[in-house]
């Protein structure tokens, strides 16, 4: 009996949690039952695996160009105007103080300008001039829409890099792949949706630049190494598939179990995924990483003999990119080897530093795209190249480059791509975006926009708003689009 001493008493209010608990015999019991008859609880590898633990492909808003995205991350930041951009000023004024105004920059360590140590040359139909860092990749200009007027809000990598990753400076928020794996679903029941090649290089960052974010944990990036194993605690450790198929049961009835007493909630459901997943990647992992699958001529294409280590390891990193595309997998990114000084990172000995890097990809990249379109798969495939930023036409010290935000360069291609393309302009000199100025939203628009998604109807509601990969930004670069 409530007191009469407190007229204004009131039963406090159930939470969810406190709901879905006293229900736990009601909807609770029944969608688990469906989850286990659908095979989603357990090693089933039916097609209703997907649609059980939400990962189904979704509908699209419109017919998709992509199907799957590689994204060539190109960590540090790449010199634009050693790379993509020529600009016969900055030989000019080679040695001399820089003659235009100087935004703060990120050590200050302000030296002449500063002009490229390498020569540029026109390649293709096209005429896409690229510098001799480049010659192999070069030999494709006729299939890259070359943006030169790309921007970004920060100077520093750690916010640059979640801002590339994750459209947003500030740590925590969904990655790109993440909400690719969101928006569309995935094809592929054995492996990740989302997965990155681990090339020795984590960037500033960490691993947050791959996560999931206010999203659930199951569409958080997967990181594959290049050696053995490839994933951590993937292998299977019981000596015959009965002991394995009792330890799934049990686990399944303790899934069971949980469900029934708390109820619903995402976390705990993320982890029953990826364990479904990992128990499928057992047999999906050696298949996929077993390269000697492939002929003598298609490994030499990617550089996987080459006589420098780090050619090797990104030629592998490219040709399982192939693969996992091959096999359905949504968003595939690569990281850079360690090995070749501070990624691509030069505030000093540039022309070392730029030399080894471009060494390591330039050849694993032309072998890529070869691949891809002589198997028809580059018609499907989004290919990205970018890093987080450029670097300046000026120098940092005698023989290096700071950061650059205000203008540099990154080329897509391959599906829905319009190919010996290029968008917008720096200055004179290289320094900041001038023509048809461009932000890290518009490409991540333009990414979705390929993939069948309006960026603006992509979101997820999070605490009290609904979030998307683009914020409240982002326009799709139709220039670029075939």
């Amino acid at each position: 009996m409530h007191s009469t001493h407190c007229r204004r008493f009131r039963p406090a209010a159930q939470n969810r949690r406190e709901l879905l608990q006293n229900l736990a015999c009601g909807f609770g019991s029944l969608a688990m039952a469906h989850l286990l008859s659908s095979g989603a609880a357990g090693g089933s590898e039916s097609a209703n695996q997907s649609s059980a633990d939400g990962m189904a492909p979704k509908p699209t808003h419109f017919d998709p160009k992509a199907l799957s995205v590689i994204f060539l991350y190109m960590d540090g930041g790449v010199s634009q105007v050693d790379s993509f951009d020529p600009k016969p000023r900055l030989d000019e004024w080679n040695g001399k103080p820089f003659p235009t105004k100087i935004e703060p920059t990120q050590f200050n360590n302000i030296g002449n300008t500063l002009a490229s140590p390498w020569k540029f040359q026109q390649y293709g139909d096209s005429g896409i001039p690229v510098s001799d860092l480049f010659p192999h990749t070069a030999q494709h200009v006729d299939s890259l829409a070359v943006i030169r007027s790309m921007t970004s809000n920060f100077p520093e990598h750690t916010n640059a890099n979640y801002f590339l990753h994750t459209g947003s400076g500030l740590q925590g928020r969904p990655s790109m792949g993440a909400w690719f794996g969101y928006g569309l679903g995935t094809e592929c029941q054995d492996l990740p949706h989302f997965v990155v090649l681990n090339g020795g290089l984590i960037p500033p960052g960490g691993l947050d630049n791959f996560g999931s974010g206010f999203l659930p944990a199951s569409y958080q990036a997967s990181v594959f190494r290049i050696s053995d194993p490839p994933v951590a605690d993937v292998t299977r450790r019981e000596p015959n598939d009965e002991l394995q198929k009792r330890k799934l049961a049990l686990i399944r009835q303790l899934d069971q179990q949980a469900s029934e007493r708390f109820g619903h909630d995402d976390q705990v459901e993320s982890a029953i995924r990826n364990y479904e997943l990992a128990a499928r990647m057992q047999l999906a992992v050696p298949d996929l990483m077993n390269l000697t699958e492939e002929t003598r001529e298609t490994q030499e294409m990617y550089g996987i003999f080459d006589e420098f280590p780090n050619t090797t390891t990104f030629g592998k990193q490219c040709l399982l990119a192939r693969r996992l595309v091959e096999r359905g997998v949504r968003f595939i990114e690569l990281t850079c080897p360690g090995g070749n000084g501070d990624r691509w990172d030069q505030h000093s000995n540039l022309v070392d530093g730029h030399t080894k890097n471009a060494k390591t990809v330039d050849k694993p990249i032309a072998g890529l795209l070869a691949d891809l379109k002589q198997r028809g798969l580059l018609e499907r495939t989004l290919v990205v190249w970018s890093g987080e930023f450029g670097r300046t036409p000026f120098a940092q010290g005698n023989d290096g480059r700071d950061h650059n935000q205000y203008g540099f360069s990154m080329w897509m291609a391959g599906a829905g791509i319009r190919g010996g393309t290029i968008y917008g302009a720096t200055d004179e000199f290289g320094y900041k975006a001038v023509e048809h100025k461009a932000e890290i939203h518009d490409l991540h628009a333009t990414m979705l926009h390929l993939m069948g998604i309006n960026h603006e109807q992509l979101t997820y509601r999070f605490s009290g708003r609904d979030m998307r990969l683009t914020d409240v930004h982002g326009v799709v670069l139709k220039d670029v689009l075939s």
